[in-house]
């Protein structure tokens, strides 16, 4: 079954650094835009960053923008996520999730392949 598997969740102080991956078993993966989302307890999931199949454009959502970074490596079917610099509000479950469509959107509704999730929390 193709799927996107992610794994790098864990507990980490405020201050700290952890890279997630995001495996691609499917062969669609240099073809797919790539993003990752979040979602806290009681809150809505949302946007986090993405990337274009290439690599050559990102988008991070303000909350994020100059801590953490989305690279992927075609080579590998794999996609990361890394985090700086975190907080105790960077504290969610992270999914990652694909899309072949052309336009990339923040909305949920436009990713149509999603991995189950890692845990991220951030102690203070």
């Amino acid at each position: 079954q193709v799927q996107l598997v992610e794994s790098g969740g864990g507990l980490v102080q405020a201050g700290g650094s952890l890279r997630l991956s995001c495996a691609d078993s499917g062969r669609t993966f240099s073809r797919a835009a790539m993003a990752w989302f979040r979602q806290a307890p009681g809150k809505e999931r949302e946007f986090v960053a993405a990337i274009t199949p290439s690599g050559g454009s990102t988008d991070y959502a303000d909350s994020v923008k100059g801590r953490f970074t989305i690279p992927r490596d075609n080579a590998k079917n794999t996609v990361y996520l890394q985090m700086n610099s975190l907080k105790p509000e960077d504290t969610a479950v992270y999914s990652c999730a694909s899309t072949t469509a052309l336009t990339i959107r923040r909305s949920a509704y436009n990713w149509n392949r999603w991995g189950q999730g890692t845990q991220v929390t951030v102690s203070s």
